[in-house]
Protein backbone atom coordinates (compact mmCIF):
# COMPACT_ATOMS: atom_id res chain seq x y z
CA UNK A 1 0.00 0.00 0.00
CA UNK A 2 2.96 2.63 0.59
CA UNK A 3 4.86 1.42 -2.32
CA UNK A 4 1.51 2.27 -4.42
CA UNK A 5 1.72 5.70 -2.50
CA UNK A 6 4.95 6.23 -3.04
CA UNK A 7 4.78 5.43 -7.35
CA UNK A 8 1.42 7.84 -7.46
CA UNK A 9 3.05 10.53 -5.67
CA UNK A 10 6.65 10.11 -7.96
CA UNK A 11 4.34 10.30 -11.11
CA UNK A 12 2.86 13.29 -10.11
CA UNK A 13 6.19 14.97 -9.23
CA UNK A 14 7.29 14.16 -12.62
CA UNK A 15 4.24 15.61 -14.89
CA UNK A 16 4.30 18.42 -13.23
CA UNK A 17 8.18 19.59 -13.81
CA UNK A 18 7.35 20.33 -17.81
CA UNK A 19 5.79 22.34 -20.18
CA UNK A 20 2.45 20.96 -21.94
CA UNK A 21 2.55 21.79 -25.89
CA UNK A 22 -0.34 24.49 -25.54
CA UNK A 23 1.79 26.13 -22.86
CA UNK A 24 4.74 26.34 -25.47
CA UNK A 25 2.53 27.41 -28.30
CA UNK A 26 1.50 30.41 -26.37
CA UNK A 27 4.76 31.38 -25.41
CA UNK A 28 5.93 31.23 -28.87
CA UNK A 29 2.39 33.42 -29.43
CA UNK A 30 3.21 35.89 -27.53
CA UNK A 31 7.05 36.32 -28.17
CA UNK A 32 5.97 36.72 -31.97
CA UNK A 33 4.06 39.20 -31.08
CA UNK A 34 5.78 41.65 -28.57
CA UNK A 35 8.56 40.63 -32.08
CA UNK A 36 6.54 42.17 -34.26
CA UNK A 37 5.60 45.39 -32.07
CA UNK A 38 9.25 45.65 -31.23
CA UNK A 39 10.14 45.60 -34.96
CA UNK A 40 7.28 47.91 -35.79
CA UNK A 41 8.51 49.92 -33.81
CA UNK A 42 12.09 50.15 -34.90
CA UNK A 43 11.59 49.91 -38.50
CA UNK A 44 10.89 53.88 -39.28
CA UNK A 45 13.75 54.88 -37.47
CA UNK A 46 16.24 52.35 -38.89
CA UNK A 47 15.17 53.07 -42.37
CA UNK A 48 14.97 56.79 -41.41
CA UNK A 49 18.67 56.71 -40.52
CA UNK A 50 19.35 54.79 -44.05
CA UNK A 51 17.57 56.85 -45.81
CA UNK A 52 19.81 59.97 -44.32
CA UNK A 53 23.54 58.15 -44.71
CA UNK A 54 22.42 57.35 -48.36
CA UNK A 55 21.36 60.78 -49.31
CA UNK A 56 24.39 62.11 -47.58
CA UNK A 57 26.39 60.21 -50.02
CA UNK A 58 24.52 61.46 -52.79
CA UNK A 59 24.97 64.77 -51.98
CA UNK A 60 28.85 64.65 -51.33
CA UNK A 61 28.78 62.45 -54.82
CA UNK A 62 27.11 65.80 -56.21
CA UNK A 63 29.22 68.71 -54.61
CA UNK A 64 32.41 66.60 -55.05
CA UNK A 65 31.86 65.95 -59.14
CA UNK A 66 31.22 70.17 -59.10
CA UNK A 67 33.80 71.53 -57.37
CA UNK A 68 36.18 68.90 -59.72
CA UNK A 69 34.36 70.78 -62.11
CA UNK A 70 34.93 74.51 -60.86
CA UNK A 71 38.49 73.82 -60.36
CA UNK A 72 38.69 73.28 -64.11
CA UNK A 73 36.47 75.93 -64.95
CA UNK A 74 38.84 78.34 -63.46
CA UNK A 75 41.74 77.04 -65.13
CA UNK A 76 40.47 77.33 -68.44
CA UNK A 77 41.82 79.06 -71.21
CA UNK A 78 40.01 82.53 -71.75
CA UNK A 79 37.33 81.91 -74.32
CA UNK A 80 37.76 78.69 -74.64
CA UNK A 81 34.53 77.01 -72.86
CA UNK A 82 32.02 75.84 -75.48
CA UNK A 83 28.82 73.92 -74.56
CA UNK A 84 26.61 71.23 -76.47
CA UNK A 85 23.50 72.40 -78.31
CA UNK A 86 22.16 69.84 -75.70
CA UNK A 87 23.52 71.39 -72.48
CA UNK A 88 24.62 67.55 -72.01
CA UNK A 89 28.60 68.30 -72.84
CA UNK A 90 30.98 71.23 -72.11
CA UNK A 91 34.43 71.24 -73.29
CA UNK A 92 37.20 73.28 -72.19
CA UNK A 93 41.09 73.90 -73.05
CA UNK A 94 43.09 73.56 -69.37
CA UNK A 95 45.89 75.63 -68.82
CA UNK A 96 48.75 74.56 -67.28
CA UNK A 97 50.62 77.71 -66.72
CA UNK A 98 51.62 81.26 -68.16
CA UNK A 99 53.49 84.44 -68.12
CA UNK A 100 54.62 87.54 -70.19
CA UNK A 101 56.90 87.60 -73.22
CA UNK A 102 59.18 89.64 -74.49
CA UNK A 103 57.90 91.79 -77.43
CA UNK A 104 59.78 93.73 -79.43
CA UNK A 105 57.62 96.64 -78.02
CA UNK A 106 59.50 96.27 -74.86
CA UNK A 107 62.51 98.03 -76.63
CA UNK A 108 64.75 95.28 -75.85
CA UNK A 109 67.75 94.63 -78.47
CA UNK A 110 67.78 90.71 -79.49
CA UNK A 111 70.81 88.97 -77.82
CA UNK A 112 70.95 84.97 -78.86
CA UNK A 113 74.20 84.44 -76.29
CA UNK A 114 72.58 86.77 -73.87
CA UNK A 115 69.34 85.15 -74.05
CA UNK A 116 67.25 87.71 -75.15
CA UNK A 117 64.73 86.70 -77.83
CA UNK A 118 61.97 88.12 -78.75
CA UNK A 119 58.09 86.72 -79.97
CA UNK A 120 58.83 88.04 -83.45
CA UNK A 121 55.29 88.69 -84.97
CA UNK A 122 56.62 89.10 -88.45
CA UNK A 123 59.33 86.54 -89.31
CA UNK A 124 57.79 83.25 -89.36
CA UNK A 125 61.75 81.71 -88.71
CA UNK A 126 61.85 83.19 -85.42
CA UNK A 127 60.80 80.14 -83.16
CA UNK A 128 62.23 81.30 -80.20
CA UNK A 129 61.14 83.48 -77.52
CA UNK A 130 62.24 85.02 -73.70
CA UNK A 131 59.90 84.76 -71.15
CA UNK A 132 59.97 87.87 -68.45
CA UNK A 133 60.71 85.57 -65.55
CA UNK A 134 60.56 81.95 -66.11
CA UNK A 135 58.47 79.36 -66.44
CA UNK A 136 56.95 78.04 -62.81
CA UNK A 137 59.13 74.72 -62.01
CA UNK A 138 57.18 71.48 -60.22
CA UNK A 139 53.44 70.83 -61.45
CA UNK A 140 53.11 73.72 -63.50
CA UNK A 141 56.50 72.85 -65.54
CA UNK A 142 55.85 72.89 -69.11
CA UNK A 143 55.64 69.16 -70.89
CA UNK A 144 57.48 68.34 -73.94
CA UNK A 145 56.31 64.89 -75.37
CA UNK A 146 55.43 63.18 -78.84
CA UNK A 147 53.23 63.82 -81.33
CA UNK A 148 49.94 65.34 -80.42
CA UNK A 149 50.67 65.05 -76.92
CA UNK A 150 52.51 67.91 -74.66
CA UNK A 151 51.62 71.48 -74.08
CA UNK A 152 50.62 74.54 -76.47
CA UNK A 153 51.66 78.04 -76.58
CA UNK A 154 48.51 80.35 -76.75
CA UNK A 155 48.70 83.94 -77.33
CA UNK A 156 45.46 86.33 -77.38
CA UNK A 157 42.94 83.72 -77.53
CA UNK A 158 38.52 85.49 -78.42
CA UNK A 159 37.61 82.40 -79.18
CA UNK A 160 34.97 80.77 -81.75
CA UNK A 161 34.85 82.92 -84.72
CA UNK A 162 37.21 85.34 -84.16
CA UNK A 163 40.31 83.37 -86.44
CA UNK A 164 42.71 83.13 -86.13
CA UNK A 165 42.72 84.42 -82.39
CA UNK A 166 40.91 80.90 -82.19
CA UNK A 167 42.92 77.92 -80.34
CA UNK A 168 40.38 75.53 -81.35
CA UNK A 169 41.70 74.56 -84.78
CA UNK A 170 43.37 71.33 -86.19
CA UNK A 171 46.87 70.24 -85.81
CA UNK A 172 49.92 71.02 -83.72
CA UNK A 173 50.74 74.62 -84.89
CA UNK A 174 47.81 76.76 -86.06
CA UNK A 175 46.26 80.21 -85.58
CA UNK A 176 47.17 81.18 -82.62
CA UNK A 177 48.32 77.73 -80.95
CA UNK A 178 52.00 76.48 -81.57
CA UNK A 179 53.64 73.41 -79.78
CA UNK A 180 56.10 73.89 -77.50
CA UNK A 181 58.93 71.99 -78.58
CA UNK A 182 61.39 72.78 -76.20
CA UNK A 183 62.40 74.81 -73.15
CA UNK A 184 66.16 76.28 -71.81
CA UNK A 185 67.57 74.43 -68.65
CA UNK A 186 67.16 77.61 -66.62
CA UNK A 187 63.44 77.95 -68.19
CA UNK A 188 63.67 81.36 -70.09
CA UNK A 189 63.54 80.28 -73.24
CA UNK A 190 60.77 78.54 -75.29
CA UNK A 191 61.10 77.16 -78.31
CA UNK A 192 58.20 76.50 -80.44
CA UNK A 193 57.61 73.78 -83.44
CA UNK A 194 56.63 76.56 -85.67
CA UNK A 195 56.11 80.56 -85.10
CA UNK A 196 52.37 80.76 -86.32
CA UNK A 197 51.76 84.24 -84.63
CA UNK A 198 53.99 85.60 -87.97
CA UNK A 199 51.23 84.12 -90.24
CA UNK A 200 48.16 85.59 -88.52
CA UNK A 201 46.08 87.75 -90.80
CA UNK A 202 45.29 90.25 -88.84
CA UNK A 203 48.38 89.85 -86.45
CA UNK A 204 46.99 89.42 -82.98
CA UNK A 205 49.23 90.65 -80.44
CA UNK A 206 48.37 90.32 -76.99
CA UNK A 207 48.19 94.23 -75.08
CA UNK A 208 49.82 93.02 -71.99
CA UNK A 209 52.60 90.61 -73.98
CA UNK A 210 50.57 87.45 -72.02
CA UNK A 211 50.65 84.13 -72.63
CA UNK A 212 49.13 80.84 -71.62
CA UNK A 213 49.63 77.41 -71.87
CA UNK A 214 47.37 74.51 -72.57
CA UNK A 215 47.95 70.78 -71.53
CA UNK A 216 44.86 69.26 -72.45
CA UNK A 217 41.62 69.66 -73.93
CA UNK A 218 38.82 68.64 -70.91
CA UNK A 219 35.23 67.72 -71.66
CA UNK A 220 32.39 67.29 -69.34
CA UNK A 221 29.69 65.01 -70.53
CA UNK A 222 26.28 63.38 -68.83
CA UNK A 223 25.86 60.05 -70.55
CA UNK A 224 23.22 57.53 -70.93
CA UNK A 225 22.95 55.22 -67.81
CA UNK A 226 22.94 58.57 -65.07
CA UNK A 227 26.93 58.73 -66.13
CA UNK A 228 29.22 61.92 -65.40
CA UNK A 229 32.19 61.52 -67.05
CA UNK A 230 35.46 63.93 -67.38
CA UNK A 231 37.57 63.18 -70.33
CA UNK A 232 40.87 64.01 -71.10
CA UNK A 233 44.01 64.09 -73.24
CA UNK A 234 42.96 63.57 -76.56
CA UNK A 235 43.39 66.01 -79.91
CA UNK A 236 42.33 69.36 -79.87
CA UNK A 237 39.71 70.01 -82.91
CA UNK A 238 37.67 72.57 -84.32
CA UNK A 239 34.31 71.01 -83.54
CA UNK A 240 33.37 70.15 -80.28
CA UNK A 241 33.36 66.51 -79.88
CA UNK A 242 31.02 63.68 -78.91
CA UNK A 243 30.96 61.53 -75.80
CA UNK A 244 30.82 58.82 -78.13
CA UNK A 245 34.15 59.56 -80.37
CA UNK A 246 35.61 60.88 -76.48
CA UNK A 247 35.40 56.69 -75.39
CA UNK A 248 37.85 55.37 -77.89
CA UNK A 249 40.39 58.12 -78.03
CA UNK A 250 40.32 59.94 -74.65
CA UNK A 251 41.50 58.73 -71.02
CA UNK A 252 38.16 59.26 -68.79
CA UNK A 253 37.37 59.38 -64.91
CA UNK A 254 34.07 58.49 -64.06
CA UNK A 255 32.76 61.57 -61.54
CA UNK A 256 29.00 60.42 -60.70
CA UNK A 257 26.41 57.90 -61.01
CA UNK A 258 23.10 58.03 -60.88
CA UNK A 259 22.75 61.31 -62.68
CA UNK A 260 19.07 61.39 -63.91
CA UNK A 261 19.89 65.18 -65.29
CA UNK A 262 22.18 67.50 -66.04
CA UNK A 263 22.59 70.49 -67.92
CA UNK A 264 25.87 72.97 -69.04
CA UNK A 265 25.11 76.94 -69.14
CA UNK A 266 27.51 79.21 -70.48
CA UNK A 267 26.61 82.86 -70.34
CA UNK A 268 28.74 85.31 -72.14
CA UNK A 269 28.10 88.09 -74.73
CA UNK A 270 31.10 89.38 -76.42
CA UNK A 271 33.33 92.31 -75.60
CA UNK A 272 32.68 90.93 -72.22
CA UNK A 273 35.47 89.72 -70.36
CA UNK A 274 33.51 88.07 -67.65
CA UNK A 275 31.27 85.40 -67.66
CA UNK A 276 29.36 82.86 -65.73
CA UNK A 277 29.23 79.44 -66.55
CA UNK A 278 25.82 77.56 -64.29
CA UNK A 279 26.06 73.54 -63.42
CA UNK A 280 22.94 72.04 -62.79
CA UNK A 281 22.98 68.07 -61.14
CA UNK A 282 19.87 66.17 -60.77
CA UNK A 283 20.42 62.66 -58.88
CA UNK A 284 18.30 59.62 -57.50
CA UNK A 285 19.71 56.56 -55.79
CA UNK A 286 17.85 54.09 -57.57
CA UNK A 287 15.81 51.48 -54.75
CA UNK A 288 16.24 54.21 -51.95
CA UNK A 289 14.35 56.44 -50.48
CA UNK A 290 16.77 59.03 -50.45
CA UNK A 291 14.52 61.33 -53.01
CA UNK A 292 15.33 63.74 -55.83
CA UNK A 293 19.33 65.79 -55.11
CA UNK A 294 19.16 68.84 -56.98
CA UNK A 295 22.62 70.77 -56.99
CA UNK A 296 23.48 74.27 -58.73
CA UNK A 297 26.12 76.39 -58.38
CA UNK A 298 27.98 78.76 -60.75
CA UNK A 299 31.37 79.70 -61.58
CA UNK A 300 32.81 82.91 -62.77
CA UNK A 301 35.43 83.11 -66.05
CA UNK A 302 37.77 85.40 -66.31
CA UNK A 303 37.72 85.54 -70.55
CA UNK A 304 40.52 88.23 -70.63
CA UNK A 305 43.01 87.09 -72.97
Amino acid sequence: MMRRKLYHARTHVLRTSGFTLVEMVIVIVITAIIAVAVATFMRLPVQGYVDTVARAALVDEADTAVRRMSRDLRLALPNSIRVSADGKSLELLLTRTGGRYLDEEDGVTEDAAGGIETLNFNDSSETEFTIVGAVPAGAQAIQIQGANRGDYLVVYNLGGGQNPANAYCPGDSCGNRAKITAVSPDGRVVTLQQNVFANQTPVFRSPGHRFQVVSTPVTYACEDGGILRRYSNYTIAAAQPTPATLASTAASALLARDVTNCIFDYAAQANVRNALVGITLVMQRAGSNTGIVTLFHQVHVDNTP
